[in-house]
């Protein structure tokens, strides 16, 4: 394993088998996301989309908490011109832009702003200790960073109501139930088992990978016919990569293909 070499004030950074993996550092607070470290995470996001040793991210906090929520101490004495004038869920959008997927490894807390970041990220790995929860009502607020958005599309519309209104949290277990993560482990094989599913994805060829993402998450913004379209169009375009003719000759010749990313 290799640290990019990089200073971060608030992440850990490492890169293994083309899969980079995020440490969110700040376990003497539950890794509350404070704007700083939101700013910088997203940052390497980015940077790491550029990046061609990368093909898969894995974002992870530590056994006690993925991320607890936002740093309350930065909004309790806002009031709505500051908090218009901050924008702060401005630097979340950008993640939606990250053309890698992002695996989520959580175990803890992921609440409010966690919950959050772990559903903004394409696949989530959970602990049996993770608990999952927008408690926002509980302090007279509701999410800003997608709670009511992206978790309605995941769970649905009674469970994301009662999830939101009441500010309860729900188990590993509930949460897989329910749709919310893709699998449930053992607390301590968590980061490993989101480890080995990201390096199986960085096998596959990336602009592929590139591309299921894109038309994934187009369907969630049409219509099913434009949705059709958009993922032919897709399809048409791999044939022009040289993976596609790597990935065709290797099934004929009954080998294993080598990727190479063109």
């Amino acid at each position: 394993m290799r640290v990019m070499e990089r200073a971060y004030q608030h992440l850990l950074v490492d890169l293994s088998d083309r899969v980079a993996i995020i440490r969110l550092n700040r376990p003497e607070v539950l890794n509350a996301l404070n704007l700083a470290l939101v700013d910088e995470l997203v940052d390497t996001l980015e940077r790491l989309d550029r990046d061609d040793a990368v093909r898969c991210i894995v974002l992870t906090g530590n056994e006690r908490a993925f991320a607890a929520g936002a740093d309350i101490m930065e909004m309790a004495e806002a009031g709505v011109v500051e908090m218009k004038r901050r924008n702060q869920f401005r630097v979340w959008d950008r993640i939606r832009w990250i053309t890698k997927p992002i695996i989520a490894a959580v175990n803890g807390y992921a609440l409010g702003g966690g919950c959050e970041l772990a559903m903004a990220c394409d696949l989530i790995i959970a602990g049996e200790n993770a608990r999952f929860g927008q408690p926002e009502v509980n302090l007279g607020v509701m999410p800003g960073a997608g709670g009511t958005q992206r978790l309605t599309r995941l769970v649905g519309k009674a469970r994301a109501l009662e999830i939101l209104l009441t500010g309860d949290p729900i188990t590993a277990e509930e949460a897989y139930r329910i749709g919310l993560v893709n699998r449930v482990v053992p607390t301590e094989a968590c980061l490993d088992e989101a480890l080995r599913l990201a390096r199986r994805i960085a096998e596959k060829p990336p602009m592929a990978v590139r591309l299921i993402k894109e038309a994934v998450y187009k369907a969630l913004d049409t219509t099913l016919q434009d949705g059709m379209e958009y993922e032919r169009n897709c399809f048409y375009l791999l044939f022009a990569t040289e993976d596609k003719a790597e990935g065709m000759r290797a099934f004929l010749e009954k080998r294993r293909p080598s990727f190479k990313g063109r």
